[in-house]
């Protein structure tokens, strides 16, 4: 049964085959996957190296941890089943006025080979807890109006649309229960 996990570097095969499906894909989810091969691609064959990404995005949560220029707090999840990698999905604590008009709090992806199976449904469905405990209540969940797929997965998890930004869907997602 897949779950949410915190990174993890024993991990490291089924990521690297996951980067690999991106890569031939073409398929750069915003832009943070390419940051990371540029900056961290060329360790990730190697144990000690994957360790030291693996750390990297740990570190990404604390308030005083390390991060790129102007980025946020934020934890990442894994979403896996057994020892395969399926995606990630990432909480960020706070908004900048960039994220408030056009990322939001929470980013994911699905590697290409695990797509429409209901892995996105169900990683964003199983975050909000998460944003919950961190005190997140709505959570904006942004999309490119194009991406279809992405749209029918906010809106499953019961996104309620506010409206579209130079091309980006914004929709808001309550994560308590009954408020």
């Amino acid at each position: 049964m897949p779950e949410l996990i915190l990174p993890d570097a024993r991990f490291r095969v089924s990521f690297l085959d996951a980067m690999y499906e991106h890569i031939v894909e073409d398929d750069f989810f915003g832009g943070t996957l390419a940051r990371e091969l540029r900056e961290h691609g060329s360790s990730w064959r190697q144990p000690a190296g994957f360790a030291r990404y693996v750390e990297s995005v740990r570190e990404e949560e604390s308030e005083d941890g390390r991060r790129p220029e102007g980025f946020v707090p934020n934890t990442w999840y894994w979403y896996v089943d057994g020892d395969t990698y399926l995606g990630r999905i990432q909480i960020r604590h706070r908004l900048t006025q960039w994220l408030l008009d056009y990322g939001g709090h929470i980013g994911y992806g699905v590697r290409p080979g695990a797509r429409r199976r209901g892995h996105a449904t169900a990683m964003l469905r199983d975050v909000l807890p998460y944003a919950q405990a961190l005190g997140l209540d709505p959570v904006l969940v942004t999309c490119d109006a194009t991406n279809v797929a992405s749209r029918k997965v906010i809106e499953a998890d019961g996104g309620e649309f506010e409206d579209e930004r130079d091309g980006k869907l914004r929709y808001w997602i309550r994560t308590r229960t009954g408020s």
